[in-house]
């Protein structure tokens, strides 16, 4: 699969957690041309904050994965930027690569991610490769339509920010 269609179908789930109430925000794992795990947001629907889209993929396809050994790179794609709790998750389940469409400017962890530093005594705890404006016209798109439909809260002026990138 190719990072747009990883990120097509980022955006394919988070249509379907905007269609539930939650935020637009999905996220898959692939490993070999094969999604291991799909998610969005839960934020509303569970009434807790650390439910985000990629780390609620993560822990699926962490379940998927185990210990054993890895025959392809696993790849997590997220239409949003992904924070730095879900940026360190990805680094400590080996993800190889991540993509995002939109950046969050908020709490985007793409940049700290980048730059972490490697260290010799968990050589395997390192920053994945990261790529982000895949499909971000689309991305921004479904915060705009959110904002739109979002109560008036923290949520819309959120919303009104990364529909305004």
């Amino acid at each position: 699969m190719t990072p747009d269609d990883l990120i097509k179908a980022a955006i394919g789930v988070a249509e379907e957690g905007m269609a539930g109430g939650e935020a637009p925000i999905g996220a898959v794992v692939e490993m070999g041309g094969r999604i291991l795990a799909r998610a969005h947001t839960r934020d509303v629907s569970l009434g807790r904050r650390l439910v985000h889209a990629d780390l609620l993929a993560m822990i699926e396809a962490d379940e998927a994965l185990g210990w054993g050994p890895r025959p392809h790179p696993v790849r997590l794609a997220v239409n949003l930027e992904p924070c730095l709790m879900c940026m360190g998750a990805a680094m400590a389940l080996k993800v190889d690569e991540v993509y995002y469409a939109l950046e969050s400017p908020a709490d985007g962890g793409a940049a700290v991610g980048a730059s972490w530093p490697v260290s010799p005594d968990l050589p395997w705890y390192r920053p994945p490769a990261i790529v982000g404006g895949v499909r971000r016209a689309e991305a921004r798109d479904q915060f705009r339509r959110f904002r739109d439909s979002a109560p008036d809260s923290g949520m819309r002026t959120w919303a009104a920010t990364l529909a305004a990138l």
